[in-house]
């Protein structure tokens, strides 16, 4: 038989699965009593854990939500996964409370766990972007993703490209993370029509307003984002023919970098762009395939500059003659 605090944190660990335990079965793994499960209970609820109980034939225990936050019981991978995932945390405002959070569960991690963690940190070099992207608050996060999760109605701020401001109001779907931006997806009310806002120019006004039935976009989200941010982001945009299969270019495209159509079984069409026509002449030639551009005029000029200068770097010469005349 376990000792009580041992067998106190083993019907903790128990308890922080995701279901209801009857008081026979609790007793069975910890081979114990029902009473000594009823009087375990009692002792996690008053170090704060609320474990609720519910009566009858199919009632039993369950740990719920309370007013503050007791200790957590983690597996290994669990205690892995947090302690990676704190490492690794870009979204502004928590940086300190995350490295706070990492010392304090680092602390207690047993050696074997400390090491994996450790590993991966000292034994990896992450590259930073090209660019920084716009810093968001981790209480506009918080704002916009408990809107959706409650299905309420949001009004902010909404600042354009442009620098015009403006007070929008929307059904919250989802936020998307894409490259170094955030963006919510939601359907506009005034515009009748679903609409993504970059984040970092939204402002949310409280308090929300009343509950909505949520409804469903007609594509995915991240396609969503995908053909219509990554393109507003462009200076200059591309359609081009590729005289091959859609999912072999696919296969070679990153979603960043531009989204594939397919036309018939040997051929598609791309859609992509860059900030610079040099940048996506550079992607084209990589693409190892035969394409067809038409559009944009400069982009055009570029590939035939490209062409008469490769041309001419193949073409044969003579060689020096390194006689005495």
């Amino acid at each position: 038989m376990l000792e009580t605090s041992a067998r106190l944190l083993r019907l903790l660990s128990l308890l922080q699965t995701p279901r209801e335990w009857p008081g026979s079965e609790l007793a069975d793994r910890l081979e114990v009593s029902t009473r000594t499960v009823r009087n375990d209970i009692e002792r996690l609820r008053a170090l704060g854990y609320p474990v609720h109980a519910t009566r009858g034939s199919a009632g039993g225990y369950r740990l719920g939500a309370g007013t503050r936050l007791p200790p957590l019981l983690l597996d290994d991978e669990e205690a892995v996964a947090v302690a990676l995932g704190l490492r690794t945390s870009s979204i502004s405002g928590v940086e300190e409370t995350s490295l706070r959070a990492l010392a304090k569960l680092e602390q207690v991690l047993p050696d074997r766990l400390r090491r994996r963690v450790n590993a991966l940190h000292s034994h990896t070099v992450p590259v930073p972007p090209d660019r920084p992207g716009p810093k968001v608050a981790a209480d506009t996060l918080i704002a916009l993703t408990a809107a959706c999760r409650d299905h309420e109605r949001l009004r902010f701020d909404y600042r354009g490209h442009d620098g015009t401001g403006t007070v929008r109001e929307v059904e919250p779907h989802r936020l998307v993370s894409w490259g170094r931006r955030w963006y919510l997806v939601a359907w506009d009310i005034a515009r009748a029509d679903w609409r993504t806002f970059r984040v970092d120019r939204l402002t949310p006004r409280t308090p929300t307003g009343p509950r909505f039935t949520p409804r469903e976009p007609p594509e995915d989200v991240v396609t969503r984002v995908m053909r219509g941010v990554s393109a507003a982001a462009w200076r200059h945009t591309a359609r081009v023919l590729v005289h091959a299969p859609a999912d072999r270019v696919t296969a070679r495209i990153n979603p960043a970098v531009g989204t594939v159509e397919a036309v018939d079984a040997g051929t598609c069409v791309l859609h992509t762009g860059a900030d610079t026509v040099e940048s996506l002449a550079v992607h084209l030639g990589l693409l190892d395939e035969d394409f067809t551009v038409t559009d944009p005029p400069e982009l055009v000029d570029l590939l035939r500059t490209l062409s008469d200068r490769y041309a001419r770097a193949t073409r044969a010469r003579p060689e020096r003659d390194g006689s005495a005349g």
